[in-house]
């Protein structure tokens, strides 16, 4: 078990918007977690304690918001999962970017490790493969776009 699997969902949500904070920003204030995250800051307040109490984050109040090492570890292995969850969200399944993003943010948290690690193999395969973009992904991507068949195609399956 990772330690990411380790703490709740909406933990790691927090991590990640930190996480993507800093690295936008490298200062990483109240008012902008709670925007990146579309909630008041009153209530974003419980949920930074919480991390300080679990060793993720050093929170005072009116002070900046920092990942301690244990925390930038659990949110730069969540945020992983996001861009490879996003990456197969777009290459296998033609989404678009914005949809894709919002997608994996949506499926990043409740993934099993297992499916993950096939989707990793997955998108590396596809990124990495020498003889550029499969045949058989082409007609997926014609198949999504006019609901019909390639010529190549036979009825139930592709060469």
């Amino acid at each position: 078990m990772s330690q990411s699997e380790e703490i709740s969902k909406r933990m790691e949500e927090y991590l990640e918007a930190i996480y993507l904070l800093y690295i936008k920003k490298r200062i990483i204030r109240l008012k902008d977690l709670a925007h990146l995250l579309n909630v008041k800051p009153a209530s974003i307040v419980s949920e930074l304690e919480r991390l300080h109490n679990e060793g993720l984050v050093d929170y005072k109040k009116r002070e900046y918001i920092k990942l301690t090492d244990k925390g930038f570890k659990i949110a730069k292995e969540i945020y992983k999962k996001h861009v490879i969850i996003r990456k197969f969200l777009i290459i296998l399944l033609d989404i678009p970017e914005e949809i894709a993003d919002e997608d994996a943010c949506y499926i990043e948290h409740g993934l099993h490790q297992e499916t993950l690690d096939k989707i990793i193999k997955f998108v590396n395969f596809i990124e990495k493969c020498p003889k550029g973009f499969p045949k058989w992904l082409e007609h997926l991507r014609y198949y999504y776009s006019t609901g019909n068949y390639p010529e190549e195609c036979e009825e139930e399956r592709c060469n």
